[in-house]
């Protein structure tokens, strides 16, 4: 077995006995994989200090005893059993049993609770996420490998980046280029965008053409063993114009503020607040966007999350996103964004690609 599967069982083991839970139903795919091994879908996981059991169905099953550490995979027929009299059949009498209340639907686990009424059924949200904010170094090999990926990719398509060009093409291209450097499928559906469109946060390619002057900002990331990756990087095409230089100049130097303050022990709201100011003193910050960054792992977006609300005293292993932005409706905006690992000494920036404001015509 893989030691670090055996560790992360070991420790969730632990901490259900601190909640008094004799079982835990996980549900969540990407918490299905991170305890398991198992990448597929279509799979619901039960966890007791004796055991740890992966149910599936036929279309899984074999992948499933391919891939899981530490887990016995069972094979369901879901014509002659209900998922949950098969859940049924592996928890202790009277369990405690929380379930991963944020990954299933109400209709579903109605289904579910009425087969398993003999035991005592408690939401949960976070436990396993918690564990997984402290990535190892396998797991910190596979987001630098997507963050590599990414970077080649842009360096590849930067060429491509001409008036005339639509912001839907130039996605195509980027995505392509992941894919035939491994990358399997997206970190997420690729932002890509132009001119004024680039005050949308989370806008969709288009049709929109390139045109010299034009702001350009995209946002996308690649994946490994299911880690994923997650960078920004903003453009002109072009001589910028003296507000769009002092736009991105806010960004970059916001950002910096918060990266100069990244080592273990510091909070996170005190990044927010370094690159808040520096981005309210530029005269933009009204049109600053609301959170600095997030976690990154087998979610795009998991804990710990950097924004005013939330405290988090950052740890050695954490993986984060530092991504200010400003966006102006109607004028066009920009985000820089980097992954980076908390270390011993500090931090290591894993997105390495060059970031010019101006692109050549």
């Amino acid at each position: 077995m893989n030691n670090h599967f055996l560790v992360r069982q070991q420790l969730l083991k632990q901490r259900m006995a601190e909640q008094n839970l004799t079982a835990l139903l996980v549900l969540g795919h990407e918490n299905i994989r991170y305890l398991s091994g198992f990448s597929g879908n279509a799979a619901y996981a039960i966890v007791t200090q004796a055991s740890c059991i992966l149910i599936t169905d036929y279309r899984y099953f074999e992948r499933a005893q391919s891939e899981c550490q530490g887990f016995e995979v069972i094979s369901r027929d879901r014509d002659s059993e209900s998922l949950g009299c098969c859940i049924n059949r592996f928890l202790p009498a009277n369990s405690h049993l929380g379930f991963d209340a944020a990954f299933i639907n109400v209709a579903l686990w109605q289904q579910i609770a009425s087969d398993l009424s003999g035991h005592t059924l408690m939401p949960i949200q976070g436990v396993i996420e918690r564990q997984r904010m402290i990535k190892n170094d396998w797991e910190v090999a596979q987001i630098k490998a997507a963050a590599a990926i990414a970077d080649e990719a842009l360096a590849h398509t930067i060429p491509y980046f001409k008036v005339g060009v639509s912001e839907r093409d130039l996605a195509l291209e980027l995505e392509f280029r992941m894919q035939k450097l491994g990358s399997e499928g997206m970190s997420f559906a690729t932002i890509l965008m132009f001119a004024e469109r680039t005050s949308l946060p989370h806008g969709s390619p288009s049709d929109r053409t390139l045109k010299e002057g034009d702001f350009i900002t995209l946002d996308f990331g690649a994946v490994v063993n299911g880690y994923r990756s997650d960078m920004t990087r903003s453009y002109v095409l072009g001589k910028a114009s003296s507000k769009q230089v002092q736009i991105y100049n806010a960004v970059a130097t916001a950002q910096q503020a918060a990266i100069n303050l990244i080592k273990p022990g510091v909070d996170c709201i005190d990044l927010q607040n370094a690159s808040q100011q520096v981005l309210d003193g530029s005269g933009f910050g009204k049109w600053a966007g609301q959170g600095l960054g997030h976690g990154l792992g087998l979610f795009l977006h998991e804990q710990p999350f950097i924004n005013s609300n939330v405290k988090h005293v950052l740890e050695v292993g954490n993986v984060i996103t530092i991504e200010p932005g400003i966006y102006i409706s109607e004028y066009g905006g920009v985000r820089l964004e980097e992954d980076i690992l908390i270390t011993n000494t500090g931090y290591e920036i894993l997105t390495h690609a060059p970031k010019p404001f101006e692109l050549e015509l």
